[in-house]
């Protein structure tokens, strides 16, 4: 320091020493912008929120019977138990299915229809948590059931083996048991037959329920004897958002489980991609979310629907992350994601409450879809939710 700086530093300490003057206040630093991190640890863990508020409304034995949306939503708090490891919830689960499942491993269930199936894939879960021997005599009382289970001619299961659903295929069913097939093989060491099966059925569905939008149609009849059946194509009218998201779970839960060489892998991205670009032209821009007839959001009375957009915002996610789809539809997902947040609250009791949910629906026209009971707390939407959150809560 040069003799005049010393003096000048002098002169100013023994002035503030008398009190004369004040140093200026230091300026405070700026606060550090919250990461990622920061951001993922202050928010509510909403899969434990909507468990816990779904096992305080419902026991074991209150939550329902055997059925595609009670297994739907218990999948889902499974997921979530493999991340939290709270025994509790495993329990419950294990408490539900024991309610159908006797101790010689046999279950009175006829599964005469593919959404008698899906609750199946809880069966796989707890033999693989438990190693007990009933889980997998029940489960393969399913598999046996597929083997004489009735098929459109080239091959793709009926929705139920009735005459009111003979020859028809519908975008719902390929997640009531392409799944579970693909989880059952990897449990008991049957993939060869499961995962052939499982991807067979998704290409025979698409092949029919696709169209040029990328998007699927609800139902397919190979008949053409429904009411609601094109005279010429067989198809249903319109693009149920549900319907479709079905679909979109199943075909990634079965290119996740198939092998890199497995012939109809190529198939079934083709059919991925094509409906991934479709699902991204008719997400709605102002909301994030999905309309309940999907290409139709400008027409009167529509509305976007919690499940379906929960399951495209999984799927889309899951895609892109397992590169079976360009990134970009990450970003995709993330809108979705934010837009299915909006819908979720806490009530007054503390609980969750998930608005918005359509309530379980059959084929039909336009008026038909949009008149359907806006639910809160279903479960296609809470089991969708949860899928979908413990894919994208810590993206």
């Amino acid at each position: 320091m040069s003799p005049r700086r010393l003096r000048t530093a002098l002169t100013t300490l023994a002035l503030v020493t008398a009190g004369l003057v004040t140093l200026p206040a230091a300026t405070p630093a700026p606060p550090a912008a919250p990461t990622s991190a920061h951001l993922r640890a202050a928010a509510p863990d909403w899969s434990v929120a909507v468990v816990d508020s779904t096992m305080a409304r419902y026991t074991p034995s209150t939550i329902g019977g055997w059925s595609y949306p009670v297994g739907l939503y218990l999948y889902g708090q499974y997921l979530t138990y493999r991340r939290t490891h709270d025994a509790r919830y495993l329990t419950y689960i294990k408490n539900y299915v024991d309610r159908f499942v006797k101790s010689d491993g046999s279950i009175d269930q006829s599964f005469n229809s593919l959404d008698s199936m899906q609750a199946g894939r809880l069966l796989v879960i707890l033999h693989h948590e438990t190693g007990q021997d009933r889980y997998r005599k029940a489960a393969k009382k399913i598999l046996d059931r597929l083997a004489g289970y009735p098929r459109t001619a080239d091959g793709g299961f009926w929705h139920a083996d009735s005459s009111a659903r003979a020859h028809q295929l519908w975008s719902d069913g390929v997640y009531m048991v392409n799944p579970f097939l693909v989880e059952y093989g990897k449990e008991f060491g049957d993939s060869a037959y499961t995962d052939d099966e499982a991807a067979k059925q998704l290409y025979v569905y698409g092949s029919h329920l696709q169209v040029s939008n990328g998007l699927l149609r609800h139902a397919y009849d190979e008949s053409k004897s429904a009411s609601w059946a094109d005279p010429q194509t067989g198809l249903a009218p319109e693009h149920w958002c549900r319907a479709v998201g079905w679909y979109s779970m199943a075909i990634v839960n079965v290119l996740d489980a198939l092998p890199a060489n497995h012939p109809r892998r190529a198939q079934l991205l083709g059919i991925f991609r094509k409906l991934a670009a479709g699902l991204e032209k008719y997400q709605d821009p102002a909301t994030g979310r999905w309309f309940q007839v999907i290409d139709k959001g400008g027409r009167s009375g529509n509305w976007t629907e919690t499940s379906c957009s929960s399951m495209f915002t999984y799927a889309l996610s899951r895609g892109a992350q397992q590169h079976y789809l360009d990134p970009h539809y990450a970003d995709v997902a993330r809108r979705g994601y934010q837009g299915v947040l909006a819908k979720l609250s806490t009530g007054p009791d503390g609980r969750t409450d998930l608005a918005d949910i359509s309530v379980g629906t059959n084929v039909g026209d336009y008026a038909y879809y949009i008149a359907r009971t806006r639910a809160t707390n279903d479960f296609h939407g809470l089991g969708a939710f949860l899928i979908m959150n413990e894919q994208l809560r810590g993206d």
